[in-house]
């Protein structure tokens, strides 16, 4: 097979990859598919995407390279044809919530050069429009005067006291004027006289006098060429009927002359200084104290502790002066707070003298922030709030006050990416701004189409894009790299489809088609069946998970595994051989429910939802229907905070009625549960505790007075000094992301020879740590301490994973 045509793959020995050999068609869609664990990822990202990625960095420069003798080559025998590599994980990494969707696609960016190139700047008073008046548009302006009227052509006279007025025209009748304008009235220079220098009134220098007719176009034009130059760029024109025509070179509103910063791209930016509102620094939020973290349990009295802060014995001086404010007040120091009269709670909260109140009472820990323990007090009682000056968009005032179709960029922000298309494919412009913007909007309109064909059309521009699911972060930089329009690249993705509504499964094979269709190979980590319909190759691995996995058991057209007489779990699920039965039988529940009451957060139309508990409820509908907000942002944010789980924002609504029905919230979302290659199955299920205990009690460990501390990975003494139990070295690649190298003593082990020394039942600790979660339950099935935690994992399909598996 020709090199150009195929990436040949020879001896992948990945993980569970049986030294597989594949040649995959360059520029087409291929599909790896497979059960859970039979190896798609590890052919995929740990093989093709690392490849690609380490030959990457050995086109670097000199710093990048010295490590790459360091680097881990993927175990594979060669792999040719390979394509710079680009992953599009199903994962969102974002941490920073000045991140939005706008940013994250450049459409920000556009928008900015677009409203600094034709944005129109409104007075905010006035509703004027404010531009630099020009020669020709004030030549245009004054020939609307009726034919044959006389006019005087004039500037200001800049000085303010008598001694500057006299200078300068003196200056100015050595350059040829004569004459001003006083109230109307024409004097020559020599004929002012000094009381009228020292009037505060203003003085016109007359620079022409002439009359609107067509033969005076081009004098008039020169007339006011010369008064903008002399004037410092204002000009007044005096008309025999009294009119005055003010023309300004400055940028102000003409009308109530207040100055106004002329549109530029930083203007538009809240990760600029420049642009950022200065209240909330660019963040939309501010934080704020929360009465609702200050009393949360309503339910108690004052003397219950309702007031949260005030419950430490350090308290005790406010708790006195709130039983003194009390009794002045008659106050009922043993009524719950829900129940107290309005007024009563609007003393506790604001104060009244000499009682400062909770309010006072912060405000006066505010002086002391420097300290940092009254910076973490004031953290636990605070929460964010929008913005009272931009109202969540951002930014500066001057900045939307610019506006291009009737709309301001923070309007145009806070539309849906299908609402902002539509307006950008309907915007009414003038020639010579369509010539301006022709190319900025060519990408806008692109970008923008782009993201409704991946089934984003729902999104707001202005959405944080931390607030995203993985599945939605992908298909964001689906779009965008469909708009780069790369050709010759590779293109590895992490099953696209997952929470997609099949609405919108077409829209995004379009996507994936176009991106091959410029000339990319698109490899597709999937399960959907529309997706291997249309791919152009089917890879499937298996036949089974784990070590009983790794193979290829099918490649070829989606057709031909339909009618041929291919085995394999994948073929049996395709021709309708195997199925999932629908059960008979119903759970009925507790007859107790949860009552979401109007909930009104980002496009929830306040909803009342209930909620069964004692079942398995699911909660579906299109892309962009509000199925996370209702569950994460509401229902999940608002339990979390009702036991104790800090948040930093619970989505708008009025209650939630029957919590009391249960005891706690717990969040299952798709957020890695491990940050470092020091977290793992075996130490996240707490079994590793009774396996160290195991290998302390073995004879060998006992006569070298080893404990179960030694066979820690996480504390000093067992474990190897070099790369402390880490197995790996972090490099820090400053430009790059940081990599993980194999630690060079130890070589990847993490523990010291003499640990590895001690046997248990044939085995090493690094043995152990190396065995499948399936293999251990066979050699810890006499150790119910430790089985019990591993056979959970085994009975949700994780039986393939290594016990020390990052």
């Amino acid at each position: 097979m020709h090199v150009r045509r195929f990436i040949q793959i020879r001896g992948a020995r990945v993980h569970n990859l049986k030294n597989l050999n594949l040649d995959l068609p360059r520029n087409k869609l291929i599909v790896i598919t497979g059960v859970s664990g039979s190896g798609k990822s590890s052919l995929a990202f740990d093989t093709l995407y690392a490849e690609g990625q380490r030959r990457y960095v050995e086109s670097l420069s000199a710093y990048a390279r010295q490590f790459l003798e360091r680097m881990d080559r993927p175990d594979l025998d060669e792999i040719r044809g390979l394509s710079p590599a680009v992953a599009i994980e199903q994962k969102n990494p974002t941490k920073t919530s000045r991140s939005t969707v706008g940013t994250a696609t450049e459409i920000h960016d556009y928008l900015r050069l677009l409203y600094a190139r034709i944005g129109r700047t409104v007075c905010p008073q006035c509703g004027e429009e404010v531009k630099k008046d020009q020669v020709e548009d004030a030549v245009d302006r004054l020939f609307a005067l009726p034919s044959g009227t006389r006019i005087q052509v004039t500037f200001p006279l800049h000085g303010t006291t008598l001694e500057e007025k006299a200078l300068e025209l003196a200056d100015l009748k050595s350059r040829g004027f004569y004459r001003v304008v006083l109230d109307g009235e024409v004097f020559t220079f020599d004929a002012l006289k000094q009381e009228q220098l020292k009037a505060r009134r203003r003085l016109l220098v007359l620079v022409d006098r002439l009359a609107i007719r067509d033969s005076q176009k081009g004098r008039l034009a020169d007339s006011l060429d010369l008064a903008f130059r002399e004037g410092g760029g204002r000009v007044e024109v005096l008309a025999e009927d009294g009119r005055i025509v003010q023309f300004s070179q400055a940028f102000e509103c003409p009308r109530c002359g207040i100055a106004f910063i002329e549109p530029q791209p930083r203007l538009f930016s809240f990760n600029n200084p420049f642009g950022a509102c200065p209240t909330c620094h660019g963040f939309g939020e501010i934080i704020e104290l929360d009465m609702n973290l200050v009393i949360p349990d309503g339910s108690k009295s004052l003397r219950e502790g309702a007031i949260a802060p005030w419950n430490s014995a350090n308290r005790s001086d406010v708790r006195f002066r709130l039983a003194e404010a009390a009794r002045k007040h008659g106050i009922d120091m043993d009524r719950p707070w829900n129940e107290l009269p309005e007024e009563h709670k609007r003393i506790v909260i604001e104060g009244a003298p000499p009682f400062p109140g909770i309010k006072g009472f912060f405000r006066r820990l505010e002086r002391k922030k420097y300290k940092i323990g009254v910076r973490v007090f004031l953290s636990r009682y605070r929460g964010f709030i929008p913005c009272p000056d931009c109202h969540m968009m951002r930014l500066r005032p001057e900045a939307l006050w610019i506006y291009v179709g009737g709309k301001h960029i923070g309007e145009v922000g806070s539309m849906s990416i299908e609402q902002a298309r539509d307006f950008f494919r309907q915007l009414p412009l003038t020639d010579f701004e369509q010539e301006v913007a022709r190319q900025i909007l060519k990408e806008l309109r692109t970008r923008l189409e782009y993201l409704v064909d991946v089934g984003l059309g729902y999104l707001t521009l202005d959405r944080r894009t931390q607030t995203l699911s993985g599945g939605e972060y992908q298909r964001i930089n689906l779009a965008t790299a469909v708009g780069f329009k790369l050709v010759g690249s590779l293109y590895v993705l992490d099953e696209p489809s997952i929470g997609l509504h099949p609405r919108d499964n077409a829209r995004l094979i379009r996507i994936l088609q176009t991106l091959r269709d410029l000339g990319n190979t698109v490899v597709v980590v999937e399960h959907d069946r529309e997706m291997m319909q249309v791919s152009d190759e089917l890879v499937d691995l298996g036949p089974l998970a784990g070590e009983r996995g790794g193979e290829v058991v099918y490649q070829g057209s989606f057709d031909a595994i339909i009618k041929n007489g291919t085995s394999g779990l994948t073929a049996a699920y395709l021709k309708g051989e195997k199925s999932i039965p629908t059960p008979r039988s119903r759970r009925t529940g507790n007859g107790k429910s949860l009552r979401i009451v109007n909930a009104c957060e980002n496009n929830l139309k306040n909803i009342t939802v209930e909620i069964p508990l004692g079942l398995l409820t699911v909660v579906t509908g299109v892309s962009g229907s509000g199925k996370s907000t209702l569950i994460h942002d509401v229902l999940y944010a608002a339990l979390a905070k009702h036991f104790g789980i800090r948040q930093k924002r619970v989505g708008r609504h009025d209650r939630i009625e029957g919590v009391e029905n249960i005891d706690g919230v717990v969040l299952v979302d798709q957020s890695p549960i491990g940050r470092t290659p020091r977290s793992n199955p075996v130490t996240y299920t707490k079994a590793f505790d009774g396996i160290r205990q195991l290998f302390a009690q073995t004879p060998r460990a006992k006569s070298r007075g080893f404990t179960p501390g030694t066979f820690s990975f996480n504390t000093p003494g067992g474990r190897c000094d070099r790369c402390e139990g880490a197995g790996v070295e972090k490099v820090e690649m400053q430009f790059l992301a940081d990599i993980y190298l194999q630690c060079e003593v130890c070589g990847g082990k993490r523990f010291k020879k003499e640990v590895l020394d001690v046997k248990l039942r044939g085995k090493s600790i690094y043995d152990v740590l190396d065995l499948t979660i399936a293999e251990a339950l066979v050699l810890f099935a006499d150790v119910p301490k430790i089985a019990n935690k591993l056979k959970l994992l085994d009975a949700v399909g994780l039986g393939y994973l290594r016990l020390g598996q990052p």
